[in-house]
């Protein structure tokens, strides 16, 4: 495992935690209310997470594209889907999110790299 992914992973794991023994009832549901989001309904949850890496993406938030683009692999998207969801977030956002595209290529690339040890 990459260095990147391991400090994601933990630092993620680690703070989520902190602020969720803040014990702070409206913090709480938000983060009830994004895991909900993201469960099957009307639509799957791999579409869901496209769908929130595209707006990542736009929003410019690189913990944000980090964690989508780690559900879209867990969830067996492609290569060639994840350029298209790109492609869709560029468009939309402009050529700012350019810098963020190449830091989740960057990510995706370990997450590859990491599946392949497995």
């Amino acid at each position: 495992m990459s260095e990147t992914l391991k400090h994601y992973r933990e630092y993620r794991q680690e703070m989520n935690e902190r602020i969720l023994a803040g014990n702070n009832k409206v913090i709480k549901r938000i983060f009830n209310l994004d895991t909900n989001t993201y469960m099957e309904g009307a639509l799957d949850t791999r579409t869901k997470e496209m769908l929130g890496l595209v707006s990542s993406m736009v929003l410019r938030c690189d913990d944000c594209i980090r964690y989508h683009v780690e559900q879209c692999h867990k969830l067996g998207v492609s290569k060639a889907e994840l350029f298209e969801i790109f492609s869709v977030a560029n468009v939309v956002g402009g050529t700012i999110v350019i810098p963020h595209l190449r830091r989740a290529v960057e990510f995706w690339d370990e997450l590859e790299a990491e599946a392949s040890e497995n």
